[in-house]
Order: C-alpha cells, then structure tokens, then sequence
C-alpha cells in the first residue's frame, strides 16, 4: 500500500469502519456547510462507500490527522474516488497529497481509469484535478421543488396501479433492485449485487418507504421512486427513479415523482430534491415535473498508465 507524502505534522492511517464513522461523517458534513450552507450526507451514506464491492477500507481509505490530533481530510478510492480537507486545513497542500495517493493506490491496484464527481462551485478542487490530467466527461445537476403550495395527485396512467413501498419486505426490496438495475444498464458501468445496492437504498437507515411509490401492470414492478430522509435539512431526498424500457414514456415516472413530492409535503418538508446526469438522459423529465437546477457537478476522469 502507497504512503501519502503530508506535510509536517500530519499523519495518516486507513479508515475503522467501526471506530471512525461520527468523526468521519462529521468531516464530511463540515464540507459540505461550508460550500452549501448544509449538510446532507448521512452515516448510511458513509456506510454504504465503505461497503462497495472490492474496496477494502484497510487498503483503500486513508485518514488524515492534523498536529493536534483533530481529522484534518480523507480519501478513498475504488475505480471512483472522492476526498475531503476540512476548510481549516486547506492551502496547505493535503489535496494534492491525497491526489497523489489515490493515483499510486489506484495504480496498485490495476486501475485502467479514475473518475471524481465534483462540483462546478468547488473551484478549487477544479482546478486541482484539471491539472493533475482529469478531464471532464459528464454533468450531474442537482434538481429541487418547492412545496408551498398542496400537490395535487393526478390519475396513474392507464394500466397502471401505484402503492408505496413496504418496509422491510423481501419482494419489494428485489424487485426494486432488478428494477433499478435493469433500467440503469444502459449507462452504469456495472451492475450492482443486491448488498451494495440495498445499503445504498432501501436498507439505508434514512429511507424513507413511505415517501418511495412503486408502479404496478398487471402485478409486474414497472417503475419506482425510492426516497430518503435527510434530517436537518427540511427537504425530501429522492435516490432513484428508475421506469422498465418497455414502459417509458407513459408518464409513470412523472406521475411517481408526483407521489413522493405530496408525501413530502405531508412530512411538512419544504422541498424535495434529486441528482441527475447526463447520460442519462432524464434532465427534460424532471424540468417537465416542476424542478429546476439548484447548482452541478461534473465527473472528472483521467486514464492510467
């Protein structure tokens, strides 16, 4: 395993899932406040990355503690990647620090290329990856509605039956996960086992199954809307709309979206909001439901050697 070369003072070791989770999580939410003004990252969410298939959290995470013991940032990486300098600490060269540690691990590892997620406000992790070689591929907006005003429920579609989801029910849980990972083939790099999807959604502890409606024909899972709550923040969370190819263009996901957005609104959220991106295709449809793009995010890649 590589050796992040710090500056003076700051040491580094890789991350205890069971020990490092609050300190972690609060690292992470300190980020975010600082760029957004909140914080929407949740401990099942941290979970759920320590849990991807093949990352090992002893080889492929690192902590960095700053002098006075304090966590300073974090990194990890697994064919994607991400890292974190609390606001307090950045300017001092631990961002290219753990840039060069994931490269070296990733490379260690066999990696053919690397890919970011970051947003388009963070100029300077921008131009921090910008000119260590990563190169923008696609963009990811994140979408919200306002819920002022009562949200009406129209009919579903013709042929079509709408239920919420029940939590902790076996059948909803796997036909949810075929559903998803079917309609997402199209442009997900690989599919997901039911373990690593399910920790990032319905067995996450912020789910929400009463706010995640599924559509039904003919007692066959067609689509669904699967939400999260994010205390805190007063907004509803949706992680996934997923619809059947062969049922597209009917208005189911509409007409889901619809049913997460009154849900919210129940719970007395002011807002709901979800992340989309380009291969996708979906921007148009969330638009068309009454969303409008709250800021993006772009997916750096940089090839290997």
């Amino acid at each position: 395993m590589p050796q992040a070369e710090l500056p003076a003072g700051y040491t580094a070791r890789p991350i205890d899932p069971a020990a490092d989770l609050p300190a972690l999580q609060d690292l992470v939410n300190t980020c975010e406040r600082a760029l957004d003004g909140t914080a929407t990252t949740d401990a099942g969410a941290l979970v759920a990355i320590l849990a991807r298939a093949g990352l090992d959290p002893a080889a492929d995470t690192l902590l960095v503690h700053a002098p006075d013991g304090r966590l300073a940032a974090w990194a990890w990486t697994d064919r994607r990647t991400d890292a974190d300098v609390h606001p307090q600490h950045r300017g001092r060269g631990l961002g290219a620090a753990l840039l060069r540690w994931i490269e070296d691990r990733a490379r260690e590892q066999g990696t053919a290329e690397l890919a970011q997620i970051v947003p388009d406000r963070d100029e300077a992790a921008v131009a921090l990856l910008h000119a260590h070689g990563f190169r923008p591929t696609v963009t990811s907006w994140l979408l919200a509605v306002d819920l002022d005003e009562p949200v009406e429920l129209p009919p579903a579609p013709d042929g079509i039956t709408v239920r919420t989801f029940r939590a902790a029910d076996p059948a909803d849980e796997q036909a949810a996960h075929r559903l998803t990972e079917d309609a997402f083939d199209e442009w997900q790099q690989r599919r997901k086992e039911f373990d690593e999807w399910a920790a990032h959604t319905v067995r996450r502890p912020t789910f929400a199954a009463d706010r995640s409606p599924l559509a039904f024909a003919d007692g066959r899972l067609v689509g669904a809307a699967l939400a999260l709550d994010l205390p805190d923040t007063g907004e509803g969370y949706v992680e996934t709309v997923a619809v059947h190819r062969d049922f597209r263009h009917r208005g189911i996901a509409r007409h889901l979206l619809r049913h997460t957005f009154h849900a919210c609104r129940a719970a007395g959220l002011r807002s709901c909001t979800l992340w989309t991106h380009s291969a996708t295709g979906a921007l148009d449809l969330y638009l068309k439901a009454g969303m409008t793009v709250r800021h993006s995010s772009t997916v750096l890649k940089k090839a290997l050697r």
